[in-house]
Formats: C-alpha cells, sequence, structure tokens
C-alpha cells in the first residue's frame, strides 16, 4: 500500500546573553543560559521538547520565545526536506 511519510526535523534553541538564539552551535550551547530541545512534526505537532536551566532559570515569555523560534527554524527545515526529495 501507499506509505505517508510525515517529515520530521528538531533543533536546538536557547538564552544566550539573555536573548533566545536559534540552532545553538558548541560555544553558545556551552554558555546557555537556557537549554532548550524541540522536535516537531511538519505543521508543527511537537513531539519532543526538552530543556534545561543551566545556569539559573527561565520564564513562560522566554519559553514561549524559543518555542516561536524553535517551530519557525523546524518549518524552515521541512521547506528544505521537500526540495531535497522532490
Amino acid at each position: 500500500g501507499n506509505v505517508t511519510l510525515n517529515p520530521v526535523a528538531a533543533v536546538s534553541v536557547g538564552v544566550v546573553k539573555g536573548e533566545v538564539c536559534v540552532d545553538l552551535d558548541y560555544v553558545e550551547d556551552s554558555s546557555a543560559a537556557v537549554d532548550l530541545n524541540v522536535v516537531a512534526l511538519l505543521g508543527g505537532k511537537l513531539i519532543e521538547v526538552q530543556g534545561t536551566a543551566e545556569h539559573g532559570h527561565f520564564d513562560r515569555p522566554q519559553l514561549d520565545a524559543m518555542l516561536d523560534g524553535a517551530l519557525k527554524a523546524i518549518a524552515t527545515l521541512h521547506e528544505h526536506q521537500r526540495a531535497a526529495i522532490g
């Protein structure tokens, strides 16, 4: 039968020097006050959200900003996936 694939993508986001950053590199990740990993399907359905306040704490507006940034980046990754497979 037909197999329907639902694209999945993941990104790391965090709070570095008080700012929300998306797609953290090693230096940013190691110095982030908050580190959040987000995995989502096409359309923004979440599979995993895992985060840690490495150095302190974070509030709901920061969490919302990190999730918004992550889902925007994941949508871009899904566009690249779609383009790659035609």
